[in-house]
């Protein structure tokens, strides 16, 4: 088929192909198959026949004619057949056809859509290794503005960043046509850039919306803008600067498919930007000297410090298989005393998982403040995480529980996550079941929640991924995962860093060997 899904002579689909040859085989059929000229008399346009083909005389010849989706009508000829009866093979061919053309349709349609997604995803892996691999945030952002520009299509990008000490958005990359550089006042009421920082929220406009009359270079350019928002692990979420694409190349209107890609580049961009202030301050003391170095650093930064967390006693350890992994926790003080505690496990290893362990850690940041529900956090979750789990063909396990002292109960919502714990004063152990299949397979309305007792200040709330019990070589999965049990038991009454550090002691033994998976363990008292 040509690009435009319509046939060529020559280049009929390969499925059309092998059944008019297969035709010919099993029934020794002498075919052929024509766009009929219909009444302007021309002749018709042959696009298959079998060799020697020749209908003068033929009176056995049978025709038959059909008209495959999307297509203009085709006719079959068959002059003569062995076996069975021309007009029975014919039949049998013009449906055989019909079938082979629909396929081939398919097949141009789905390849097309794995071209498309892989290109996205292409996209989201070379962004995730431009900003584990950059000192220098300018040249980062014109390298991940150039890409998604080329990806999308778009005629010009900017990428905009909120500085605190003169309260203005500053440009800090662009890249196609010439736009706006001046500085850029966040309360401006007509500029879009500004009213996205403002409202945290994305827009697909253009230069006929009022407020896109600052931004937009011509009448008829879209206009795509998504805030870039950082979550930190503990503390209120903030939008710290703007995404802009402007203008489609084919001059066609951005895609809410567009948008959502955006604001999965602008969440990695967030973390970048606060993260490379941290960095550039420890670059004063020494110079880091490896790429996959600095991913590791950038990536334990997202990670909440246990040890300062002031609403509980906790501690809590991640040990990537690779430099990154996909392994992560989150700590949340909550009104009325409550402390919220998440520990999730994202399929794959390396920079894949990474990427949407970054992902899922700032969306938790903002759902874990907008819902009292641990069922409908996970709920959130698992929506806004759909698209990139499915396109990455990942998901994740994922643990998340409110512990409320004051009334004496732990309510949790568990996706899947198989190793949580809550451990009692006289040595017994709850397990908490999980509730739910794991985010990305359990569909948005599938989220519960249990209640369980809990008694302040002796409970121990214990969390762990699997890489932790399957280091423990020579057992099966239950074994291993009691063994990490009783350890924690043993040790109850100590400090909750030492109960981590007796943890992994279970597998400091041959340590120094890759790791099957991540290990990650969280303990925490209230």
């Amino acid at each position: 088929m040509s690009p435009s899904g319509r046939l060529v002579l020559g280049a009929l689909p390969d499925p059309v192909l092998r059944t008019l040859a297969d035709f010919e085989r099993s029934f020794g059929a002498v075919v052929r198959l024509t766009v009929p000229a219909g009444e302007s008399g021309a002749a018709d346009e042959v696009l298959y026949a079998t060799g020697g083909f020749d209908s003068t005389g033929a009176e056995a010849m049978c025709r038959s004619t059909f008209t495959p989706v999307g297509e203009s009508a085709l006719e079959v000829h068959v002059v003569r057949a062995e076996g069975a009866s021309t007009s029975a093979v014919c039949s049998a061919l013009t449906a055989a056809l019909g079938l082979a053309f629909e396929s081939a349709r398919e097949i141009q349609f789905f390849t097309a859509e794995l071209s498309e997604r892989f290109e996205e995803i292409s996209l989201l892996y070379s962004i995730s290794e431009t900003l584990g691999s950059t000192l220098d945030m300018d040249s980062g952002a014109r390298k991940i503005l150039a890409e998604v520009r080329d990806v999308l299509g778009a005629k010009r990008g900017s990428l905009w960043v909120y500085k605190r000490k003169d309260d203005q958005l500053h440009l800090a990359a662009a890249v196609g046509e010439d736009g706006r550089v001046s500085p850029l006042d966040p309360d401006d009421p007509d500029a879009i850039t500004s009213m996205v920082f403002r409202e945290g929220r994305a827009i697909i406009a253009s230069r006929r919306d009022s407020a896109a009359e600052r931004d937009a270079g011509n009448a008829g350019d879209s206009f795509l803008s998504v805030p870039i928002r950082y979550s930190p692990g503990s503390g209120e979420s903030r939008t710290v600067g703007v995404i802009n694409l402007i203008g489609r190349q084919d001059g066609s209107r951005f895609s809410t498919a567009n948008q959502k890609l955006l604001s999965a580049i602008a969440s990695q961009v967030g973390a970048a930007i606060e993260n490379n202030r941290l960095v550039q301050e420890s670059l004063s003391k020494e110079r880091m000297t490896r790429e996959m170095e600095l991913a590791h650093d950038l990536q334990m930064k997202l990670l909440p410090d246990a040890g300062k967390f002031a609403a509980a006693e906790a501690a809590a350890r991640v040990q990537p298989t690779q430099q990154v992994g996909g392994d992560f926790y989150q700590l949340f003080a909550l009104p009325g005393g409550k402390v919220g505690v998440m520990l999730g496990d994202v399929s794959e290893h390396g920079f894949p998982s990474a990427l949407i362990m970054t992902l899922t850690m700032s969306a938790a940041g903002i759902y874990a403040r907008e819902a009292d529900s641990p069922a409908e956090v996970l709920r959130k979750l698992d929506d806004g995480l759909a698209e990139e789990l499915a396109s990455t063909e990942m998901y994740l396990t994922a643990f998340y529980g409110v512990i409320d002292p004051a009334a004496g109960v732990l309510v949790y919502s568990n996706a899947g996550h198989p190793h949580a714990f809550v451990v009692r004063a006289d040595g017994s152990a709850e397990r908490l079941l999980a509730t739910d299949p794991p985010v990305g397979f359990a569909g948005p309305e599938a989220f519960s929640e249990v209640s369980v007792p809990w008694h302040s200040p002796d409970d121990l709330l214990l969390l762990f991924t699997d890489g932790l019990p399957d280091a423990l070589t020579g057992m099966d999965r239950s074994g291993a995962e009691q063994v990490v049990l009783d350890a924690a038991t043993r040790n109850r009454r100590r400090p909750v860093r030492e109960i981590v550090d007796a943890l992994f002691e279970l597998t400091s033994v041959g340590e120094s060997s890759p790791l099957g998976d991540d290990r990650t363990a969280l303990v925490l008292r209230r």
